[in-house]
């Protein structure tokens, strides 16, 4: 895709010219993208209880997507709590027995060791417990599930790759010459293939740096307005139209 951003851009096609004497609008190829996107995976080895929002449903932030059935990682916890109950009782009683001086110093520390040991089970079972619903780091949709119901996942497995196309971005390699007139904040056009329409743009941001082989530089756009017709993953050309080369005094 950059082969084909870089080639476009450095033979940028004339589309027409301006009857006062301007450079002609040129255009190179881009693609839309989401403002974010990331993939969700397991934390849990478990088996898929429901999945609440179905492929390419909307979802809010902080909202389950996944929810697994655990079970056996409840049952661990209630363990390890009966075990911190024993311990703290074995505590408190050798604690007692420490200040009537008929329980050594070993005898109270090891009691407090076992204390420690089996509070950080629950802390470490709860956390576990925790992980059995996959909630939604941010507001979006869900572009593709990798898993299904009543399925059993291993801890690391792709669950679902979600994005935030709230606002769609594009990116798009053109000419560094093009620095003299096109900056942060120019608008320009974006004509999509799939629908045969052209979208507003402004130019969100640029790279740090000029390729200084290609003498190219790498702008990231974005959509003004949001258009239901557009999805991430669609293409187009970028058409901007260059001041005037020779400006009228």
């Amino acid at each position: 895709m950059r082969a084909l951003w870089m080639a476009a851009a450095l033979g940028a096609a004339s589309l027409a010219h301006a009857a006062d004497g301007a450079r002609p609008a040129q255009e190179v190829r881009a693609q839309l993208t989401p403002k974010r996107f990331t993939t969700l995976a397991a934390e849990v080895g478990a088996k898929v209880q429901s999945l609440p929002v179905p492929e390419g449903g909307f979802f809010k932030s902080g909202q389950t997507l996944v929810q697994f059935d655990c079970g056996v990682q409840q049952a661990q916890l209630q363990k390890a709590k009966a075990a911190q109950a024993a311990a703290e009782a074995t505590l408190k009683a050798t604690t007692r027995l420490s200040e009537l001086n008929s329980a050594g110093a070993l005898e109270l520390e090891i009691a407090q060791t076992e204390a420690a040991k089996a509070r950080a089970d629950v802390s470490f079972n709860s956390l576990l417990l925790g992980k059995c619903h996959v909630v939604a780091p941010f507001a979006g949709r869900v572009s593709e599930q990798k898993v299904r119901e009543q399925q059993y996942v291993q801890p690391g497995q792709t669950l679902l790759e979600i994005i935030d196309d709230s606002t769609l971005e594009l990116e798009f390699i053109a000419p560094s010459s093009w620095m003299g007139f096109l900056k942060v904040n120019s608008p320009f056009e974006i004509r999509i293939d799939e629908t045969g329409r052209s979208y507003p743009a402004a130019v969100l941001r640029t790279a740090a740096k000029v390729d200084a082989v290609s003498q190219s530089v790498k702008y990231v756009g974005v959509i003004k307005g949001r258009f239901p017709d557009l999805v991430a993953g669609m293409s187009g050309r970028v058409i901007v139209a260059a001041p005037p080369a020779n400006p009228v005094k």
